[in-house]
């Protein structure tokens, strides 16, 4: 996503509406996606009510493909697990065992900036990532995530995914990054709506086994620091391409 204009808070300030308190994290374990879902639902209606605080909701899920709302036909599985339209931006993924999934529960300062957001919880994920030990990770310029650039063997690869809902100025749904997840349920699909490029996995890329488990407090901090503003957005282009939702019909 593009900054069409410079953001409504200050780099260096926050973007959490109340930061007398830190971001609570609150570990689901493996939870089915609709179940998770419903329960995002419930905590956002209660945080822009105000009685309880922001918090990070971790988990895995089970074998799912989850449809945003400009998927488009040519997009959807041709067999794998179950797919689930839902209400955040964005096209198709998937999500499975071996993959951690952040969704932020944050009530958002006003003005609502929405770019911001999704543009510090990149940045987040692009630091995460390099701390991980990927120190080449970035950004292609018209699309969203974390990428690697492409080499003499393969095209750029996507390790880190986001998708975004904001309701009554608290934000749902969030980031997934591939930790040692299988790649074979990508295959029945076309990720995010972009067929030429390639999707990774930490495990892949560091030629050793990484779990979710273990980037958790890595990505969490990074958050914290990022919508903080103790971590500034930066540049960290390392291509462009086009945009996958450009031009697409929203899903009524």
């Amino acid at each position: 996503m593009q900054a069409p204009r410079a953001p409504f808070t200050a780099p260096d300030q926050p973007i959490r509406a109340n930061t007398d308190h830190p971001v609570s994290r609150v570990d689901l374990g493996v939870m089915d996606y609709q179940q998770a879902w419903d329960y995002q639902a419930d905590l956002a209606a209660k945080r822009a009510a105000d009685t309880i605080e922001d918090q990070y909701l971790i988990v895995e899920h089970p074998s799912v493909y989850t449809a945003g709302t400009r998927t488009q036909p040519s997009d959807r599985p041709t067999q794998g697990p179950e797919c689930i339209d839902v209400d955040r931006g964005g096209r198709i993924t998937w999500h499975g065992p071996g993959q951690l999934v952040v969704y932020p529960i944050i009530q958002l300062a006003t003005p609502i900036d929405v770019v911001d957001y999704v543009r510090r919880v990149e940045e987040a994920l692009i630091i995460a990532v390099r701390q991980l030990g990927l120190a080449n990770a970035g950004r292609i310029t018209g699309r969203s995530g974390v990428w690697l650039p492409a080499d003499e063997h393969r095209p750029a690869r996507k390790i880190a995914a986001l998708g975004i809902r904001v309701t009554g100025g608290v934000t749902m749904h969030g980031l997934s990054l591939n930790c040692n997840n299988t790649l074979e349920f990508y295959d029945y699909i076309v990720p995010c709506g972009i067929s030429d490029a390639g999707v990774t996995t930490l495990t892949d890329e560091l030629g050793r086994e990484t779990t979710p488990r273990e980037c958790v407090d890595i990505v969490c901090t990074a958050l914290d620091d990022a919508l903080a503003g103790i971590t500034p957005v930066a540049d960290h282009t390392i291509g462009e391409a086009s945009d996958p939702c450009a031009g697409t019909r929203k899903r009524s």
